[in-house]
């Protein structure tokens, strides 16, 4: 029989405790066995609870649970803040005993003692963090003083350090709460597909990669990136048609993902997309000529009619917000003719026939005077025109909503001079030279409601 490593004689010390005078030596080794392998159970499910929480120390809470998961009362550990204090009595000749002394309190004192405090009730609440991407101003949410402090520190690598010094906030390191990991071959592909779109000398590996993007169901984890990676390149080569057309088609390609929820990252895409749309300046003149950034301008206009007709409905304030702004550069008499330009196509595509009639044609006579000097003026004159190309085409698709019916209108001379009155002189000419009674008939029932 082998001898078990527990005392055989703590056995015969606990039997004789509980009134059981003798114990036979057999008895006593196979219970010392048995309380090994009662207490290695215990320490094993232990060590589990101390590795699961990625500790080294073994503590008396691992014994607890360890104990409550085998079904066993958890008598053993003690529970306590303050280091514990054990103390020595002797029981005997080289048998000392070791027990945790206990706190001796003045009964006196603690009778004249000060009540504590009645704790708070528990309760629950809760607060709109946001409402439609906006911020309600309520004591749980930052304040604005807060957001000013963070739009101090220094933000990228190429930020200036003394921004941050200014608001006292210099020796501040912002930590992400959560770390994004992702894995080497989703990085790889990240670092693939970016250089690829912006390969300017191999067509064929740039229309992979936008079919990559377009077809693959495995991007989740990369359509932050992706997002973020075209804001840094809108934002730092707005004078590169190349890179803004090719970074407006990564976005379309992530859009027709049927596999890809895209829904949570409207809002931070919407800005890159509206800058391609409204820019004031839009590539080189010197290297693309006047007149090529029209044709980033349509299709990052038909970019965002997609998107916003697909989200439009999830956001109830997406139309609203992008109309606004396309209306506020087109009001800009100081803006260039481009910026018009995706103005117009934003608000036609944003707010269809309806916004044409309320938004665009009752402004067409004060923008009247922001078009004649354009089209006087040799190096706007080409820009200019498109804006007019633009604008009726944009009165055109009135006209399929109209009776197209002149009948009570006036005809000749005092036609064209209504048409002037209502809508400039500029329109007013093309639209009476084109002789399209749809046409006419929509534009002078501009007080009939859609």
């Amino acid at each position: 029989m082998t001898t078990p490593v527990w005392n055989p004689d703590n056995i015969t010390d606990v039997a004789e405790s509980v009134g059981i005078g003798s114990l036979q030596e057999e008895v006593v080794v196979q219970l010392a066995q048995d309380v090994e392998y009662r207490i290695s159970q215990v320490l094993e499910e232990a060590l589990k609870f101390m590795r699961h929480g990625k500790r080294t120390t073994l503590s008396t809470q691992d014994i607890s649970h360890a104990l409550r998961l085998l079904d066993v009362e958890p008598l053993y550990g003690y529970e306590s803040t303050r280091p514990l204090r054990f103390g020595e009595a002797s029981i005997g000749p080289g048998q000392p005993l070791y027990y945790v002394e206990d706190d001796e309190v003045d009964f006196e004192k603690l009778i004249n003692a000060p009540l504590p405090k009645v704790p708070r009730e528990v309760s629950l609440t809760a607060h709109w963090l946001a409402v439609e991407g906006v911020q309600p101003s309520i004591p749980q949410n930052p304040t604005s003083v807060d957001s000013r402090h963070q739009d101090l520190l220094p933000k990228g690598p190429g930020a200036n350090p003394n921004l941050a010094a200014i608001s006292g906030n210099d020796n501040v390191s912002i930590k992400p709460l959560v770390k994004h990991v992702i894995s080497k071959e989703l990085q790889l592909y990240f670092e693939r597909i970016c250089s690829a779109i912006l390969d300017e000398n191999n067509d064929d590996y740039r229309t992979a990669a936008f079919a990559s993007l377009r077809t693959d169901p495995g991007l989740h984890q990369l359509v932050p990136y992706f997002i973020q990676f075209v804001a840094d390149k809108v934002t730092h080569n707005l004078k590169s048609l190349f890179v803004l057309t090719q970074v407006m088609h990564l976005l379309h390609a992530l859009l027709d993902n049927p596999s890809l929820y895209i829904a949570p990252y409207i809002a931070p895409i919407i800005p890159s997309v509206l800058t391609c749309v409204i820019g004031k300046h839009l590539g080189s003149t010197a290297a693309n000529g006047p007149l090529a950034h029209f044709a980033l301008r349509d299709f990052s206009a038909s970019l965002l009619s997609s998107i916003a007709k697909k989200y439009g409905q999830t956001s109830t304030s997406l139309r609203p917000r992008i109309a606004r702004a396309c209306l506020k550069d087109l009001l800009d008499s100081h803006k260039p003719f481009g910026s018009h330009y995706g103005a117009i196509l934003g608000l036609q595509g944003i707010a269809g026939t309806a916004g044409i009639r309320t938004l665009i044609l009752p402004n067409l006579k004060a923008y009247d005077l922001v078009l004649k000097p354009g089209l006087a003026d040799e190096q706007k004159k080409d820009q200019a025109e498109k804006v007019v190309q633009a604008l009726l085409l944009a009165l055109a698709k009135l006209s399929i909503d109209s009776t197209g019916v002149t009948n009570g209108h006036p005809e000749g001379e005092a036609l064209k001079e209504r048409l002037v009155e209502t809508v400039g002189e500029v329109l007013g000419s093309r639209i009476f030279e084109s002789g399209s009674p749809a046409l006419i008939s929509a534009v002078l029932e501009k007080d009939v409601s859609i």
